[in-house]
């Protein structure tokens, strides 16, 4: 059985081994990259169990390694609400209302990102937010108190 943790350079990194675009990839939409606990098959079709400390949220292009095995994670695309400030309004003011329901948000220049949720689209129709529900991957902001890195952690692959 190999042991994966999570560590090294994130992909794209000017630091990154040669080849790091070769590596088997572990695809997973955002629920799935903030969980502890979970089994997941690679891009090679090996399946790992992948066991986490409590908060790690794997983000895209983190590499996991050891044991013989490296993976780069990939966000997987998946259904949003793409968010756009009504015509003379304000990105903030909606970003506020979503902050204020603890929604994940990916915070762009001119536009935010969520989860596709029906009700808080009618919410945000209320606010004369411009709406499109697109599927791409999904990278929602850290938060004040996550720390952001999100590589340091011992956790662990198994397969």
């Amino acid at each position: 059985m190999r042991v994966v943790e999570p560590g090294g350079p994130a992909a794209g990194d000017a630091s990154a081994p040669a080849g790091a675009q070769a590596l088997p990839t572990l695809e997973l939409a955002f629920d799935l990259r903030s969980r502890s606990r979970l089994r997941a098959r690679l891009s090679t079709g090996e399946e790992v169990a992948l066991v986490l400390p409590r908060g790690t949220v794997l983000r895209d292009g983190a590499l996991l390694a050891g044991d013989g095995l490296r993976v780069r994670v990939c966000a997987a695309p998946e259904d949003l609400l793409e968010v756009r400030a009504p015509a003379g309004g304000s990105l903030a003011r909606l970003a506020y209302h979503l902050g204020n329901r603890h929604v994940p948000v990916e915070v762009g220049v001119d536009r935010l990102w969520l989860g596709y949720d029906h009700v808080l689209a009618e919410m945000l129709a209320c606010l004369q937010a411009g709406l499109a529900r697109v599927r791409r991957p999904f990278e929602p902001e850290h938060g004040a108190y996550g720390g952001g890195h999100g590589h340091a952690h011992g956790g662990h692959a198994h397969g």
